[in-house]
Order: structure tokens, then sequence, then C-alpha cells
């Protein structure tokens, strides 16, 4: 994989910081939402995002399709390669796996990025349907 200097600055692992549309709490997220997503030397990357809602409580020992379908609306996840156009200040996630039903149709999510400060990066989806979307993210440290 060839690394520029921002690929070298996004790699690592990252904490979520906030998720906001059009500069207002993301409603399906939450006000503290929490996430990691990390990116590695050999191109590779992985996400997951909690929405800041109360835990579900279980009625029996494994979860029925109501209480299933309820934790997988405020969570997301997947894992797969990434491309950086350094030109075009973007990232492609390119999706091998998702616990999100559909992705298939869709692998490849596409992130404008703009570093703040040294420790901080701002991801806003490119697709149209995301529009006034960003997440931001905090280095581990």
């Amino acid at each position: 994989m060839t690394t520029g200097t921002d690929t070298r600055r996004l790699l690592g692992g990252w904490r979520l910081v906030s998720a906001l549309t059009n500069g207002k709490v993301n409603p399906e997220r939450g006000a503290k939402p929490t996430g990691l997503i990390f990116y590695d030397a050999s191109g590779w990357m992985s996400v997951n995002i909690q929405g800041d809602h109360p835990a579900i409580e279980l009625a029996g020992e494994t979860p029925s399709p109501a209480e299933s379908h309820a934790a997988l609306r405020t969570y997301w996840a997947y894992f797969g390669t990434y491309s950086v156009d350094e030109q075009a200040k973007t990232v492609t996630h390119h999706r091998t796996g998702s616990v999100n039903p559909g992705w298939t149709r869709h692998p490849d999510f596409v992130r404008a990025y703009e570093f703040v400060g040294v420790d901080r990066v701002v991801l806003r989806p490119q697709s149209p349907s995301l529009n006034g979307n960003e997440l931001v993210w905090e280095k581990l440290k």
C-alpha cells in the first residue's frame, strides 16, 4: 500500500467523539455514541459504532427478533480494506463484511476527511443520502 502523509496520519486507532447531522446531534446515534475505527498499514480497516441509547434488556436467555432488531438499529459495524485519495481528501472504505443487511449493494463508502489539530479527524460521507453527516474521531493514545 502506497502511503502519503495523510495516509500515515490515518493509521492506528481512533475513538468516536461525536456524530452530527447538519451541526446537530444525530438522532439515530444519540448525544454520546461510542465507537472505534482502525486503519492498519497493510490496508485493512474496521469500524464499530454504538448509539447512545439504553441497553436492551433480554426477556429470556436469547434475544427475541424484536430485541435483535432494536439492537441492530443502533449499532453499525463493518470491516474491509481502504484506500486514500490525498488529492481529493477522501478515504474509501471497501467493505468485505458488515453487520448491517444490504451492504453488498453499496460496498464502498467514500468519506471526505479533514484533520483538525494533531489528534482529530472528521469524516463526512460523500453519499447524497447522508449529506450533512459528520463523525469526529480522536486518535487513541
